[in-house]
């Protein structure tokens, strides 16, 4: 069950999905104490009700499992309280103002990638355009050398790939990690960063790392391992959701020529069709909990320290929630999709994601004239299965001759 599910979810998950939905909407796997929601409401209840289903992944371990910084709590392996206040210190750098103000420099950024590529015809939207652009931004948030991007993918698929072992653990050998966070703060990253942190120690700038040094909570300075955490996870959720927003938004306009022409007639419609991009092609596709308490779901008795995972996909394409679920339509109301989580751990960059894709794809319409795939079949699958998208995807379009200056 675990290896097919493994192998449907990196290219085609959403067939799976429905068999499920109707056949098994939760699917208990007993011998590794597993479970999955494919519905809609149970869900939402998995991500929601923290009472219930903890994000703190310690509860996961079984005996004489390890778990590297296992005595630690992080932001997104945390429960309110302790949440509430880590993720107060994050929310300032993310509220609509401080968002809608970085709208011109991803303007300026994405010109500045397209002028590499626009005369040749031809990119790999992912590797040219979908993924450098949200840790440029990202970067700048935080105060750290864009150029560093390279290194900053091979962290962030390394981070990706961590989910993987919520499922290699507990099938090969019931886990030493659950899925958590090991690699934020350990390692090259976190030597990384360290060095960053003391030089904002000793002199302050402009930027989100220095905030965070200067920020306490309950009286006290942040440790050193709670801002190794928020910078990991901010340069990776920074930029490996959005920069699979931007490419399944392309690949759906691509395959749906008279959403891509509306869009370009109407940019006001752009909006709504991304929200529908998220929901029909969800750039995360599940998110994991651990029981803390006897509970239940979908009228399944959940016994306690149980690992559930919540599938957002198949949510998202639940018939009982989305009329014709599996259609891409871009004027789809209500669409209450819930690609980026539902309850206290929404994703606290959701209103930077939107942005970033809303200010691509209306660059991408008004410099690239018909734009489509370069080549056909099937298209490398990104890395860690949590995730949806592609790891390359080569388009080409129209080169517009330039004119002469006389």
């Amino acid at each position: 069950m675990i290896n097919q599910f493994l192998t449907l979810q990196r290219r085609n998950p959403y067939p799976l999905y429905w068999v499920l939905r109707r056949v098994q909407p939760i699917v208990r796997i007993a011998r590794y104490d597993l479970w999955f929601a494919t519905r809609y409401d149970d869900v939402k209840k998995v991500l929601s009700d923290y009472e219930h289903f903890s994000s703190d992944f310690r509860r996961a371990l079984r005996p004489g499992e390890e778990l590297d910084q296992s005595s630690k709590i992080s932001l997104i392996a945390s429960d309110p309280p302790v949440h509430t206040k880590l993720r107060g210190l994050m929310t300032k750098a993310f509220t609509p103002r401080a968002v809608a103000s970085l709208e011109s420099r991803i303007g300026e950024l994405t010109h500045e990638l397209l002028d590499q590529v626009e005369d040749t015809g031809r990119m790999d939207l992912v590797q040219d355009l979908a993924y450098p652009l949200p840790v440029m931004v990202i970067a700048e948030m935080l105060g750290v050398p864009a150029s560093d991007r390279d290194q900053f993918k091979i962290w962030s698929d390394a981070i990706v790939r961590s989910a993987d072992d919520i499922f290699s653990s507990t099938e090969d050998e019931r886990g030493n990690r659950a899925g958590a966070d090991a690699p934020l703060g350990s390692g090259e990253m976190g030597d990384y960063f360290k060095k960053i942190i003391d030089q904002r120690r000793a002199v302050p700038q402009d930027d989100l790392i220095s905030g965070l040094v200067a920020s306490e909570m309950d009286g006290e300075k942040l440790s050193e391992w709670d801002l190794l955490d928020f910078c990991s996870l901010l340069l990776v959720a920074g930029n490996v959701t959005t920069t699979n927003l931007i490419s399944n938004a392309v690949m759906l306009f691509m395959q749906h020529r008279d959403a891509l022409e509306a869009v370009r007639t109407n940019s006001a419609l752009l909006p709504d069709a991304l929200e529908e991009v998220l929901r029909l092609h969800s750039p995360v596709q599940f998110m994991f909990r651990v029981s803390s308490a006897e509970t239940e779901l979908g009228g399944r008795a959940v016994p306690p320290d149980q690992r559930v995972i919540a599938l957002i996909g198949s949510a998202n394409r639940d018939e009982s929630q989305f009329e014709n679920a599996n259609r891409f339509d871009i004027s789809r109301k209500p669409n209450r999709h819930i690609a980026f989580g539902q309850g206290v751990h929404y994703c606290l960059g959701a209103p930077l994601a939107r942005l970033e894709a809303k200010v691509v794809l209306n660059i991408l319409l008004e410099r690239l004239p018909n734009l489509a795939r370069s080549t056909s079949g099937a298209l490398p699958p990104t890395d860690g299965v949590i995730l949806h998208g592609v790891k390359n995807l080569p388009v080409r379009w129209d080169v517009q001759p330039r004119v002469m200056a006389v």
